[in-house]
């Protein structure tokens, strides 16, 4: 015998039952407790199935890329909470603080003359900057991040009004910045980007097996991997072949087809944001965070500039997601960012899978969320109801979530998954 080790494959990995045998361990860890997204995922299908059923044009082209513009700017500031509340902490003021970097972009671009891109940078970087106080407050100081985002909520409002003007309204009229919410992709370019998104796709998922099998840990089966890529490839393409469909009422007058450009700018955050959690020790290092903070703090890691860093992404993502809103409205008023946006991304990423307790969650929790959250808004709303009724169901949709949350966690500590 030689002293050279050699990894094989296991019989989760290939040959006879390989597939059986995945499937009764992730029944093992739905039943320990572990089931991820799997509720967001079915309530989602049964929404979308429900909706098609009541009313035939929810599937309808127009509605389906309404549906994408509807509920992005609620979908980027849900991916900035999951990075504080990955921690076990809340930011209250995500709402308001796109409200007032909306207001400082169009501000500087309508009052004073500001290039668009300087507008953009300005309102970035102010949405920086907020979070890095939250941060700095919760994390140095000790206040509890729900009284400071309480208070910082409260500010932010007054500061849309003083930005804006009471009962004033800034309009956005530059071109890039209008077609980031309205603006389409050409059909060819459509279907590129859907062909490198999946062969991205399978990629990723390529590389991470090789580099499992070489580590010697557990792999998926060859057959349940190609089922993942398989069903992101249809599912996408379909999306793709409904949103190139001509969706204009007159389409001699103008033409309206083609993927909304938001989407292409979510899966670009949403790629860079699950990279830096999952691909580096800053990720490792938040979720040490939020399962442990004491367990973190004696493995050395610096749990305080974690936790500023975290409310600073969050503030940073609202930003985008304040041009978002600002760009789909055409303009900004004293309420951007108040109304329900807040209880909306809080709800998308605790709907998603992302726990209130810490330590469990990714940034697509944020995006099934929002999902869920855009089709019983935009749902109903076809269907007629008020918007009180709308804010009925998806308040018990968060409460049936959160209550999902808690017992999972419980059954996972019970079966000792936790």
């Amino acid at each position: 015998m030689t002293a050279e080790t050699t990894v094989t494959e296991t019989p989760a990995d290939r040959g006879t039952g390989a597939v059986g045998v995945y499937v009764r361990d992730y029944l093992g860890r739905l039943r320990g407790g572990d089931i991820g997204s799997l509720p967001a995922v079915g309530g989602l299908l049964v929404l979308c199935i429900l909706f098609a059923v009541l009313r035939p044009s929810f599937f309808s082209a127009l509605n389906f890329a309404n549906l994408f513009t509807q509920g992005a700017a609620v979908a980027v500031i849900a991916m900035g909470l999951v990075f504080v509340l990955l921690l076990g902490e809340i930011d209250l003021s995500a709402g308001f603080a796109s409200g007032v970097c909306a207001a400082v972009m169009a501000v500087l671009m309508a009052e004073h003359g500001a290039p668009w891109p300087i507008g953009l940078l300005a309102a970035i970087l102010t949405g920086t900057v907020i979070g890095t106080v939250l941060g700095y407050l919760v994390a140095k100081v000790g206040i509890p991040s729900f009284v400071v985002t309480l208070a910082a909520f409260l500010a932010f409002q007054g500061a849309v009004l003083v930005i804006i003007g009471e009962g004033g309204n800034v309009g956005v009229h530059e071109p890039v910045l209008v077609a980031i919410a309205n603006g389409n992709l050409p059909v060819p370019l459509g279907w590129a980007v859907y062909v490198l998104g999946v062969l991205a796709f399978a990629g990723v998922l390529l590389a991470d097996r090789r580099v499992r099998r070489r580590g010697g840990l557990p792999v998926e089966p060859v057959g349940v991997l190609g089922a993942r890529i398989a069903t992101v490839a249809v599912v996408t393409g379909a999306a793709v072949y409904v949103l190139n469909l001509e969706r204009a009422v007159n389409p001699a007058f103008r033409s309206l087809k083609g993927v909304p450009i938001v989407v292409p700018v979510i899966l670009v955050l949403l790629i860079l944001g699950t990279v830096l959690l999952n691909r580096t020790s800053y990720g490792r290092h938040l979720y040490a965070t939020g399962g442990n903070a004491e367990a973190a703090r004696r493995a050395g890691i610096p749990i305080d500039r974690i936790r500023i860093s975290a409310f600073m992404l969050c503030s940073t993502l609202a930003a985008i997601g304040g041009i978002i809103a600002a760009s789909r409205a055409n303009s900004v008023d004293p309420n951007a960012g108040g109304s329900n946006t807040l209880l909306y991304a809080v709800g998308a990423a605790v709907i998603g899978g992302t726990s209130l307790f810490g330590g469990k969650g990714r940034l697509r929790d944020a995006i099934l969320g929002g999902a869920v959250v855009a089709v019983i808004d935009n749902g109903m709303g076809l269907l007629g109801y008020s918007a009180g009724v709308k804010f009925i169901v998806t308040g018990s949709v968060l409460l049936v979530a959160a209550g999902v949350d808690a017992l999972s966690r419980r059954r996972a500590a019970a079966t000792g998954r936790g």
